[in-house]
């Protein structure tokens, strides 16, 4: 099995990148599907995120507040390092086992999302690293249109790796400023040029 990790940066493009390769037949987990799940009530990552920082952070019923969370931890550092400390090794955990699942089950393409793939030195688990890239004006495009501000925007920028060296450091680059049908199409090259994908 390949065990392929998906990379890039925030509005870039993996959640479509990871819908194109599940239609080719690709098994998909994503980190920030992972993430969320780790903080529902009654999860062991919620309980330590609140008593890292106070009972604020949650809702009325009890679920996580991630807007207020993101507040927090976005332009603090040492906020976010300790977030990062609660939730990074889960998430590596979760999709490592679903990996290993995929692997013994037969499969013959397994797919990671992962945002900050190179920032938590997740390299050597993967056989192939592909970055998801567009230009920077179609990046702030799409995140606006989220609903950020600019404030916003620069502060998740800052969190993340410059997109030049994710893409410097990955095996492929998948380019996504265009229409959704020229993504697929290299798509179909890459995974086409791969042994034991034929």
């Amino acid at each position: 099995m390949i065990r392929l990790g998906l990379t890039g940066g925030i509005g870039m493009g993996k959640s479509t990148a990871a819908e194109l390769l599940a239609k080719r037949g690709a098994k998909v987990s994503d980190s920030d599907v992972l993430a969320r799940e780790l903080v529902e009530p009654g999860q062991a990552a919620l309980a330590e995120i609140v008593e890292a920082f106070a009972r604020g952070v949650l809702r009325e019923d009890g679920s996580l507040d991630r807007a207020k969370v993101g507040e927090m931890v976005f332009g603090d550092l040492a906020a976010r390092e300790k977030l990062e400390a609660i939730l990074h090794p889960r998430i590596r955990e979760a999709w490592q086992a679903r990996l290993d699942d995929w692997a013994a089950a037969g499969e013959r393409l397994a797919v990671a999302v992962i945002p900050l793939l190179f920032e938590t030195q997740a390299e050597a688990s993967f056989d192939r690293i592909v970055c998801v890239a567009c230009s920077p004006e179609v990046q702030r495009e799409r995140l606006q249109s989220r609903g950020w501000s600019d404030g916003e925007i620069e502060l998740r920028l800052a969190a993340q790796m410059e997109i030049d060296e994710k893409m410097k450091r990955s095996d492929h680059v998948v380019w996504t400023d265009g229409p959704i049908e020229a993504q697929a199409a290299q798509w179909d090259a890459l995974l086409s040029s791969w042994d034991g994908l034929d």
